[in-house]
């Protein structure tokens, strides 16, 4: 978490995102890319401050530094090193892409935590994030003074397929010295015995040198309330899950367990793509 990239539309969802982004930089003497994204033509904004066919633009280009240097000048940034980027030549549909560009290896987003469809936060949909950032996408719902984490839930199904997620999962505990909850829920429509359940999981860490955590079966209607519901239970700081990415068709009829739980859940949600 060296390069951390926290898009902003300066709403109090966004300052949130950067409260926490702060937090994290300073303690691993990290850096902190703070993107403003304008949806504007870029071939008419004229850079030599000339006058301009769009004077609107210009006027919101002015506008988003004058916001910048608001926001820079709070007390909770003093000391960090920040680089304040405003892009006029997309939006949030390819933050991945800037994301890269800046060499990030977490995305930090603040977001409302509305239920529905059409969640939105700083300015994109959840689900168009999280389903196709390979960054690690930490979702900011709260103000948090003090961003801890004790309880991380670390929910799968343990195949395979989310080994490399893990290992992204276990940097970030022993980043925060947490302890790891490994939860696999169970549904009626898709249940495994818990003997059956408990040694997937042991066959799925056993390669790994970490035992700060336990082992959890939990049964629910869906994976989604199953991991909402545990992590109510035991208080859990941050829920982790892997995201698969899926976009089209395959999306419609799969869904996405992580957007779900991005629009849904009370608390953090970081999500890894396998």
């Amino acid at each position: 978490m060296k390069k951390i990239l926290v898009p902003t539309d300066f709403s109090p969802e966004a300052e949130n995102a950067l409260k926490v982004a702060a937090q994290l930089a300073r303690r691993r003497d990290g850096e902190i890319f703070l993107l403003h994204m304008l949806e504007l033509p870029l071939q008419q904004v004229d850079v030599m401050n000339t006058p301009s066919e769009l004077p609107e633009a210009m006027f919101f280009m002015k506008l988003a530094h004058q916001k910048f240097e608001e926001l820079l000048s709070k007390d909770y940034l003093k000391g960090l090193t920040i680089h304040e980027t405003i892009r006029t030549d997309g939006t949030f549909s390819n933050l991945v892409e800037k994301g890269h560009e800046f060499k990030a290896d977490l995305i930090i987003m603040g977001s409302h935590g509305t239920s529905g469809i059409k969640e939105m936060f700083i300015g994109s949909n959840a689900e168009k994030v999280v389903r196709t950032s390979d960054i690690p996408v930490l979702v900011i719902k709260n103000h948090h003074e003090n961003f801890l984490v004790e309880n991380f839930v670390f929910a799968s199904d343990f195949k395979n397929d989310n080994k490399e997620t893990y290992k992204q999962a276990l940097t970030l505990v022993k980043e925060f010295n947490a302890k790891m909850h490994l939860l696999m829920v169970n549904t009626a429509n898709n249940f495994i015995p818990t003997s059956e359940a408990r040694q997937r999981i042991l066959d799925f860490i056993k390669d790994y040198e970490f035992d700060n955590y336990t082992l959890n079966i939990y049964n629910d209607t869906s994976v989604e309330n199953g991991i909402l519901n545990f992590s109510k239970e035991i208080n859990a700081d941050l829920i982790g899950i892997s995201t698969h990415g899926r976009q089209g068709i395959a999306h419609f009829f799969n869904g996405s367990i992580s957007e779900d739980l991005v629009n849904h859940a009370k608390r953090p949600v970081i999500t890894f793509k396998i």
